[in-house]
């Protein structure tokens, strides 16, 4: 960031990175005019989205020169203010907002539109940055991180009333920079778990989950504590216990518990052992395991009403379909499978700039937006794909780079936050045009039309 004993208003600037900058926005135009070039208008007229988008790139580059006048200090000092700045503009959009594709996130003035989102986003990691450069923040104390999670959270849970919810999941990127900061590795566990127990809960019965967590958990305390045989032979007696529940019942009591049940009765009574053992062996670490075992027991039988009730349809279409649960090559797939066709179309060096008959005859929908990577593919071919995230994952790494080479926490921990940013786009993005990923609402960052 700049200081203010500069002597030159470029010195500091990481010229490498600008370069990947400029040389992104150029292809990002070359796509753009090529996936919407539309001949019933004027070359130049402002209904043509690639005129817009030098507009925008125009605008960019005086708020970036302004930037650089700015004293690194103004940033730190202001960081709140733009946090509650980005908040009443989330707040203002949903109430005021227009709306577009079921999401209200846009403010639209005559033929411009603007996403509050994006803004919200930067002053959403200043704020963070800001709350973590602080001389007595400490990311062990649970008091403060949980300062950083609802400074996170806030925005997100406005987003997603917006019916935007991928734009509100890129801030969950920010978990990149706790972890970078000092945050625990173990606090990662209980994401893991419910993100794999969600998708497990689609693809498999309560039964088999709750076998899969007891595994689970047995073996990982084993690995932590030592002592195999003993977790072996607990996990197994458990298993025993449901099955003598499960034999008795279906003999005395005509079928009253059924599998599952049987083995929650069984396992119930196992963590009642294991805490009175953990108590009388000093052992801290078997409760943590207890905890997640716990919450993870309680979520799993959540899961479809958190799947019905919080969706949105399409979302619940996208993430069936992207498990392989559903297919609906003309609705919920469609988007996709044209994608992959239009990628895979382009070969080894692309059909050429307008030459891309899966994106010229609109095959592609939103080619010029959140499907922009199609038209790399298409018509510039595996190397100019290659190419794109080259530079890209260059920029990226210029920004960490830049981030460590920073004397104040501030400007290391902001640093940071945009690169997560940037990087959560782009594997998001890349990775639903190519099938790996859902389908999310999420544009490639200065490639995509607004992006």
């Amino acid at each position: 960031m700049p200081n203010r004993n500069k002597i030159s208003l470029f010195e500091g600037v990481d010229r490498i990175a600008i370069c990947c900058y400029f040389l992104l926005v150029l292809v990002g135009f070359i796509n753009i005019t090529s996936a919407s070039y539309n001949d019933e208008l004027e070359v130049l007229s402002f209904s043509q989205n690639y005129i817009k988008q030098i507009v925008w790139t125009g605008a960019a580059f005086c708020v970036g020169l302004f930037i650089l006048l700015l004293d690194s200090r103004f940033y730190h000092m202001y960081a709140y203010y733009a946090y509650a700045g980005g908040i009443l503009m989330l707040i203002a959009v949903l109430l005021f907002g227009r709306e577009v594709n079921g999401a209200k996130a846009w403010f639209e003035f005559g033929a411009v539109r603007i996403q509050p989102v994006e803004f919200a986003k930067i002053a959403t990691a200043l704020a963070v940055a800001r709350l973590m450069s602080n001389y007595s923040f400490s990311i062990k104390k649970p008091s403060h991180l949980f300062h950083v999670g609802f400074i996170i959270l806030l925005p997100l849970a406005i987003i997603i009333l917006q019916n935007d919810t991928g734009s509100g999941v890129v801030l969950c990127s920010f978990i990149f920079v706790l972890y970078r900061e000092g945050l625990n590795k173990w606090i990662c566990i209980p994401m893991i778990m419910v993100a794999t127990l969600f998708i497990c809960s689609f693809l498999f019965t309560p039964l088999i989950l709750l076998l899969m967590l007891l595994v689970i958990f047995t073996v990982s305390n084993a690995m932590m504590i030592g002592e195999w045989k003993k977790h072996l032979i607990f996990a197994t007696s458990l298993c025993f216990m449901a099955l003598l529940l499960y034999g008795s019942s279906q003999l005395f009591m005509g079928g009253a518990l059924s599998g599952y049940a049987s083995l929650v009765i069984a396992i119930i009574a196992g963590i009642v052992v294991a805490a009175i053992y953990a108590i009388r062996k000093n052992i801290a670490a078997i409760f943590l395991s207890l905890s997640l075992f716990v919450g993870s027991m309680l979520f799993v039988p959540t899961a479809d009403m958190i799947f019905e009730s919080i969706l949105k349809p399409h979302q619940r279409e996208r993430i069936l379909s992207f498990l392989g649960i559903v297919s609906d090559p003309s609705g919920a797939d469609y988007n996709v499978n044209q994608s992959k066709i239009a990628i895979g179309s382009g070969g080894l060096f692309g059909k050429g700039f307008m030459e891309g008959t899966q994106i010229k005859y609109n095959f592609v929908p939103e080619k010029h937006t959140d499907f922009i990577f199609c038209t790399v593919g298409e018509e510039w071919g595996f190397i100019g794909a290659i190419v794109v995230l080259a530079l890209l994952c260059t920029l990226i790494l210029r920004l960490m780079h830049m981030g460590e080479r920073q004397q104040e926490p501030f400007s290391r921990i902001y640093s940071y936050c945009v690169s997560a940013i940037l990087l959560f786009h782009v594997l998001v993005n890349v990775g639903m045009t190519i099938g790996l990923m859902p389908v999310m609402g999420i544009p490639l960052p200065f490639l995509s039309y607004g992006g």
